[in-house]
């Protein structure tokens, strides 16, 4: 359950996902794939199954993970800062898929204390509720034919008719008190409507996870995260 407190061992501080390359390509600002290193990541270490943490905040003094699993005590588990890089992280053992958390942390200025979701988390919290969700990412794709044709529907030379549409309110079911649809009640349906209407390409609406569904995702506050109000990222 998300909200039952485990026994989690001690953070591992010879643990890192980040190697001396990812540091300095962050610190360039030419790290590209850093999404695959911060935030929330699955992990086993040595056979102990658990969660690998990370988030940059430059201006802290003092970085923790709170959550589910230690009964979101800011003082459980500290991260240990890397290097000059403002990058705070840690490994943290029987932590595992569908744990709340978020990060506490204590700033150099005037003291302030904030506890924040993970600007690098892969899903969220049903708003308005507003923790992170550690979550593997892993899919197994049955797309094969269509990307093989791909290449040619996208030439620019080839016709195009776009419809744009926000994924929560293009259809509701009425019999269940006007809910939207999932993700996966809504792909074939869309798709099928698309076609029938002729249209070449869908254009959506923000899906990232945002607080306030009225923006309709247009303030975003989870940018690797699609909005948990349609399911899960899968």
């Amino acid at each position: 359950m998300p909200n039952e407190i485990i026994q989690v061992a001690e953070r591992r501080a010879d643990v890192s996902l980040l190697t001396d390359q990812d540091i300095y390509l962050f610190n360039e600002g030419n790290h590209y794939r850093i999404y695959d290193k911060l935030g929330s990541h699955l992990n086993n270490v040595s056979g102990q199954a658990g969660t690998s943490f990370s988030v940059w905040a430059p201006n802290a003094r003092q970085v923790s993970v709170m959550g589910s699993f230690n009964g979101w005590n800011p003082d459980s588990h500290p991260l240990r800062a890397r290097a000059s890089s403002g990058i705070w992280e840690g490994f943290l053992p029987g932590v595992n898929q569908g744990a709340l958390y978020k990060f506490h942390i204590v700033s150099h200025n005037q003291g302030y204390v904030g506890d924040k979701a993970d600007p690098f988390g892969v899903f969220h919290e049903n708003p308005p509720r507003t923790a992170s969700v550690v979550w593997d990412l892993t899919y197994k794709w049955n797309d094969r034919e269509w990307m093989v044709q791909r290449p040619a529907r996208s030439s620019l030379q080839a016709s195009i008719s776009i419809y744009e549409v926000h994924l929560g309110s293009w259809t509701r079911v009425p019999e269940e008190h006007n809910r939207s649809l999932n993700y996966r009640e809504l792909a074939p349906r869309l798709a099928e409507y698309v076609n029938h209407m002729q249209f070449t390409h869908v254009e959506l609406l923000p899906v990232m996870e945002h607080p306030f569904y009225g923006s309709w995702g247009y303030q975003t506050t989870g940018y690797f995260a699609p909005t948990s109000r349609y399911g899960t990222p899968q």
